[in-house]
């Protein structure tokens, strides 16, 4: 069997026209996830509606996002990923007409709901891309470009979204949406092949339901605990017996169904929960630190710069996404002629290495050390260790079931980005009341602790080539 490394590369034009079509579905999904941040104080005013409630509507895209993440992309595999990709992008550019049209934050809310459907555009996006490139070295390199977007288009997403909402209003980022969305749509169907699985089977429906609502529940607790002394934690104690419940009665429907939505055989390796464990922890580690702790710090005068809301984003939010941006063909170069593992591995330790600086300077730093570190968290997290969790979800998975890791995977970020808030923001809480340097330092540390977590556990994932069913190592176009 040839191995992905002497598969032939996939022709220039070939390649122009895929690369291009699967980068249109990705800004269209990311300007949905991205955009809108610096515009949620316009879409208060707008829809008379309080913070809460817009914060609500942001809440409902991740969790639809999430929960269809985790069965899409199976449900791909078995009718066409083309087919399925592209009807992701036409209810996209319905949600975002919805969105658009909104005449309060109720519909709004819908709209965003109606979005959330795009959510595993990324690893949607991957799996086709390894579908047509069977060169490992290639396929390093257009899945570090692909990837690098997923955490920001280099921060101009965010920064056209406040200029967009500040001179024409909310409703003017939607319909910009809507335009890539209808972009995405046309370049998807013309610019790629249909692909599925070796042997389609009838979508296991029974076990989408129960696992969709243990999401769900997970994610709806970790959300109320990260209101911390608001929190409802009868709520949340409830929540979380929900989901254990409903992952029980996963397991089971998955055990004796005859074409489960993935097998237990699969559920027990370690590709599936060695690598599903690493993202929860990285995530946990890292999301709340880049994405609140830090941009609050760089506005704290008392322990930090003291730079004005309005320009904080240009010194840790905007440098490190663009160092992401920057940093994933590389890093995606890397993977393909070291091997993924031993560089997510090295993203690993050099994020953390980044957190461990950032504690030593609070209480002593300014715009420029600030700026110096966004830029080597977003090389190191953004650039390397989301662009190789995100590639190992597609090379890791069976040749029969390409699905249903990546789809996992991404249910995996999303449920560390909630327990990131919860836990991260919980330890600030405890200490910045009586020494708002402790706050940052504690938090900060926590998350350098739990990232280094994730190192070791990085190290139970086994490599591509060890697996013989492994897409990485068996890419097949039917």
């Amino acid at each position: 069997m040839n191995t992905a490394q002497e598969a032939p590369k996939l022709a220039g034009g070939t390649v122009v026209a895929l690369v291009l079509a699967l980068l249109a579905a990705v800004f269209a999904f990311q300007l949905n996830a991205s955009m809108l941040s610096p515009a949620l104080v316009v879409m208060e005013k707008e829809l008379n509606a309080t913070s809460a409630e817009i914060g609500l509507t942001q809440t409902a895209f991740f969790t639809a996002a999430a929960l269809f993440s985790l069965f899409l992309p199976r449900w791909a595999d078995l009718i066409g990923r083309r087919k399925v990709l592209v009807g992701m992008m036409i209810v996209l550019l319905a949600g975002c007409i919805v969105s658009a049209l909104a005449p309060n934050v109720t519909i709004l809310f819908f709209g965003r709901v109606i979005q959330g459907v795009a959510g595993p555009t990324v690893p949607m996006c991957l799996i086709m891309l390894r579908q047509q490139v069977p060169n490992e070295k290639q396929y390093g390199l257009l899945m570090g470009i692909i990837t690098s977007v997923n955490g920001g288009i280099g921060g101009v997403d965010a920064l056209a979204g406040g200029w967009l909402a500040g001179h024409m209003g909310f409703r003017s980022l939607f319909w910009v949406m809507a335009a890539f969305a209808l972009a995405a749509m046309v370049t998807v169907r013309f610019g790629t092949i249909e692909t599925t699985a070796k042997e389609t089977y009838p979508m296991d429906w029974k076990g989408v339901v129960p696992i969709v609502i243990a999401l769900a529940a997970a994610l709806t607790a970790f959300n109320e605990a990260g209101k911390l002394a608001n929190a409802n934690w009868m709520l949340v104690g409830l929540l979380i017996v929900v989901a254990v419940v409903a992952f029980v009665i996963f397991w089971k429907v998955e055990s004796t169904v005859r074409h489960p939505l993935v097998s237990i055989y699969y559920l027990k390796q370690r590709r599936t929960w060695a690598l599903l464990l690493t993202t929860l922890l990285t995530m946990t580690g890292v999301f709340a630190v880049m994405n609140g702790l830090i941009p609050n710090f760089g506005q704290n005068a008392e322990v930090g710069p003291g730079i004005h809301a309005d320009a904080v984003s240009w010194w840790t939010l905007t440098p490190y996404a663009l160092a992401g941006l920057v940093m994933g063909p590389i890093a995606g170069l890397l993977a393909g002629k070291f091997g993924y593992k031993i560089i997510l591995q090295v993203g690993l330790i050099a994020t953390a290495v980044g957190l461990l600086i950032a504690i030593f300077v609070v209480g002593n730093s300014n715009k420029i050390t600030l700026l110096l570190i966004s830029l080597f968290v977003g090389i190191a997290y953004a650039g390397i260790s989301n662009i190789m969790l995100n590639g190992m979800g597609i090379v890791l998975s069976p040749a029969d079931n390409p699905g249903y890791l990546p789809g996992m995977n991404a249910a995996a970020f999303n449920l560390g980005a909630g327990l990131s808030f919860a836990i991260l923001f919980a330890v600030f809480t405890v200490f910045v009341d009586s020494d708002p340097a402790a706050g940052f330092r504690s938090a900060i540390g926590t998350g350098a602790v739990i990232l280094m977590l994730a190192f070791f556990a990085s190290f139970l994932i086994p490599k591509p080539e060890s697996l013989d069913d492994a897409v990485g190592e068996e890419a097949a176009v039917l």
